[in-house]
């Protein structure tokens, strides 16, 4: 019999018993008299000294069972990294949630995408698991559905959708440098348009935003330049076949200011490249043009020779000529 089993019958015995005594007396339709004597108390208290025996017994075999644990719980130190990894879990949903529109995932969780990596490698490693209890085992490979995996997977492939690494230093302490620099720009540039907008209805036709053209122009123009440095950046450093796009974040800000500046303000950057390009073009146009008069001047020209042929008389000029000689 097994302990379970054991508590179940210990806890059940004394009302059995009490209930066996209750019927007997009430199988004789009246109450047995109290008993007075050495008889009766030998009766009541051999009852009761046996009623309290059995319950101290089931109270020292549920405190053992609590020690031990039934069978599919968790020992406690388990049991703790599991909260462990329930909370950090409970901590990164929310803030992925929070951070969807406008995007800020990396930049605002990564530290606890952090906690959430470290509980799992708790988990994993050896530490619980050398004992009778594999924690690892229990909490990864038990079941069917295996819901810690489940979810480490999902955070795991959200955060590399999202491409937050491009965005962080290597060892994930902190954003990079170049991020923090693009996010003071593209937090100014804001700035700049919620400045020269101020006291503006927004039209997407009609409005005139001359104003947030010309004195947020030059700020835009450091934010587009900053971004297109930082994918080439990335590209450098990314294998030449596969492109890697930069952190979501990032990509969500440049965005979001592309599409003010171009259809919100209806403002456009003059291409700064017009002047190179018109002479380029000019010159290969004129190309033909000084080839051939270059080919025409620095040529020999020969002088025509005029060579008369030798045509035949006419017969009367002949006719004159037999005339004459006859």
């Amino acid at each position: 019999m097994g302990p379970a089993a054991r508590l179940l019958c210990l806890l059940l015995l004394p009302g059995s018993l009490l209930g066996l005594s209750a019927g007997q007396g009430l199988g004789l339709g009246r109450r047995p008299p109290p008993q007075s004597g050495p008889e009766g108390w030998g009766l009541g208290g051999g009852r009761r000294l046996l009623s309290l025996e059995l319950l101290e017994e089931a109270e020292d075999l549920s405190l053992a069972l609590l020690g031990t644990g039934l069978p599919g719980q968790l020992p406690p130190e388990c049991r703790e990294l599991l909260v462990g990894f329930a909370n950090s879990s409970v901590r990164l949903t929310g803030c992925l949630v929070r951070s969807a529109r406008p995007v800020r995932l990396c930049q605002s969780c990564y530290r606890h995408f952090q906690s959430v990596t470290e509980q799992l490698e708790n988990i994993t490693r050896a530490v619980g698991n050398s004992s009778e209890s594999n924690c690892a085992k229990s909490l990864l490979m038990s079941d069917r559905v295996q819901l810690v995996v489940i979810l480490s997977q999902f955070f795991n492939s959200t955060w590399k959708t999202a491409n937050c690494a491009n965005c962080l230093k290597n060892n994930s302490e902190g954003l990079s440098n170049s991020t923090i620099d693009f996010l003071d720009l593209f937090n100014t540039t804001l700035m700049c348009f919620e400045r020269n907008f101020q006291g503006q209805a927004i039209n997407l036709v009609s409005s005139n935003h001359t104003e947030v053209c010309r004195n947020c122009s030059q700020t835009y123009r450091n934010l587009n330049a900053l971004y297109n440095k930082m994918q080439k950046m990335t590209r450098q450093g990314s294998d030449s076949e596969h492109r890697t796009p930069l952190c979501i974040d990032v990509e969500d800000a440049m965005n979001i200011t592309r599409r003010l500046w171009s259809r919100t303000f209806n403002c456009s950057v003059p291409c700064s490249d017009t002047v190179p390009v018109i002479a380029v073009s000019s010159f290969i146009l004129f190309l033909p043009v000084i080839f051939y008069l270059s080919s025409f001047l620095h040529s020999k020209q020969k002088k025509r020779i005029l060579i008369l042929p030798n045509r035949i008389q006419s017969n009367a000029s002949l006719v004159n000529i037999q005339e004459k000689y006859s």
